[in-house]
């Protein structure tokens, strides 16, 4: 079996697992023309770590494609600020005519006027589809973005528009924006500055624990975990990802199901 340092990714999603095997918990995904550094091999799995936010985990070695070490440099050196900002939209290959569904936050490399290449294949892509640089943090481009996003439903470990988790979908949406965060939560919780409610604009992290439900776990009072993040549209208006993406009013103490521990503006 050949040795792969660097790989790329040619599918619209692929799953990233917690461990080796298929039936394993989905920590993340990869999306199209992602790469990624391989840290471990196995016949069937590669530990990988994903070159944009550092999140490690388990990918089938089916699902990648090799990149030389040159090929890694130069494409990494020639991405641009192209991003899908529609939930999902299509490309088209101009070698067959095939079709691949991308999502939200997709990186394009070498898109120009509706065309982007990739490993020497020209697609064709709706550029009413695609923003060119990040936007600004306002809250009318914030509300576009996300009015498109309602009802994506939940997906543990997801980052696309046909399922996504809370952090995925913070992560997706402020990429548009120009601002690169983490995967998870906890680690985007340590983003940015505190701020405090009364100073909530668009565009805030919303960051918060679980309320403990009849029969669950106890809440640890001196030292309350971050289990959730949502994003302000406004003073009192949060959206996030819980069952599905949806709007809730916020107040100081949070939400019904979540309380409320911080916001931080990026």
């Amino acid at each position: 079996m050949p040795s792969i340092n660097k790989a790329i990714v040619l599918h619209a999603v692929v799953p990233v697992r917690a461990a080796a095997a298929e039936e394993a918990e989905q920590t993340t995904q990869l999306l199209f023309a992602q790469t990624v550094s391989v840290l471990e091999s196995q016949p069937r799995w590669l530990l990988i770590r994903n070159d944009d936010d550092n999140q490690e985990g388990w990918v089938d070695r089916k699902m990648l494609s090799p990149l030389s070490s040159d090929e890694w440099q130069a494409f990494r050196a020639a991405r641009k600020d192209a991003m899908v900002a529609m939930p999902v939209t299509y490309a088209v290959s101009e070698n067959n005519g095939q079709t691949i569904p991308l999502s939200l936050g997709t990186t394009l490399p070498d898109y120009q006027d509706g065309r982007f290449s990739l490993l020497g294949v020209s697609f064709r892509i709706d550029p009413m589809m695609i923003i060119e640089r990040p936007l600004e943090l306002t809250e009318t481009n914030l509300q576009r973005v996300c009015r498109f996003l309602l009802n994506v439903p939940y997906l543990w470990g997801g980052k696309n528009g046909l399922g996504m988790d809370c952090s995925g979908m913070t992560q997706q949406v402020m990429k548009l924006f120009g601002f690169r965060l983490p995967r998870n939560a906890s680690q985007q919780a340590k983003e940015g500055r505190a701020v405090a409610f009364d100073e909530a604009k668009a565009g805030d992290m919303a960051f918060f624990c679980h309320t403990p439900q009849e029969g669950g776990p106890a809440l640890d009072e001196a030292n309350p975990r971050v289990t959730h993040v949502g994003l302000m549209l406004n003073s009192n208006t949060l959206i996030h990802c819980s069952g599905r993406v949806k709007l809730e009013t916020i107040t100081a103490e949070g939400l019904p199901t979540h309380r409320l521990l911080a916001l931080r503006r990026l």
